[in-house]
């Protein structure tokens, strides 16, 4: 009986010990190799259009600059009054990589200071985007985004 008991006890340790690395190969799978991920396409690279903007410019307390004005870039042209700093001061923008057409954001804290009721409406193409954006001079942040656009807005300072 004693022989029976040691032969049983030795036949279900060595099931146990054959089943666990199976159970346990089941239970967590070795990783499977991933397909390479297709590298994207780079950007085609084309002649990029020359920038044109429509500046519409109300209220600066100075009449020659209030007006309706063309700016064209690349090369500088145009009926706007600085073509040539305008075109530059864009140009830096774009070097910064920064947008000077976005608007403010919504929860963007601003000092509530008033610059003036000098209005601003800038629409057509830079960077090969349309662009369609206003600026004012109410606040604290709307005024350093018109001064961040100057040349291409006036000057409204005094």
């Amino acid at each position: 009986m004693l022989r029976r008991l040691v032969l049983t006890a030795t036949a279900s340790v060595a099931a146990l010990a054959a089943a666990v690395p199976a159970t346990g190969a089941a239970a967590s799978p070795l990783p499977l190799p991933l397909p390479l991920m297709e590298q994207p396409e780079p950007p085609v690279v084309t002649e990029q259009q020359p920038d044109r903007l429509s500046v519409t410019v109300s209220q600066t307390g100075n009449t020659r600059t209030d007006g309706r004005y063309e700016l064209k870039c690349g090369p500088a042209g145009g009926t706007h009054p600085s073509a040539e700093s305008a075109c530059r001061r864009l140009e830096e923008l774009a070097k910064q990589e920064r947008d000077p057409f976005a608007p403010v954001p919504q929860d963007q804290m601003c000092t509530q200071q008033f610059g003036g009721p000098a209005t601003a409406r800038v629409t057509g193409t830079w960077r090969g985007r349309q662009i369609d954006a206003t600026f004012d001079r109410s606040n604290g942040c709307e005024i350093s985004r018109w001064q961040t656009l100057e040349p291409v807005l006036p000057n409204t300072r005094s």
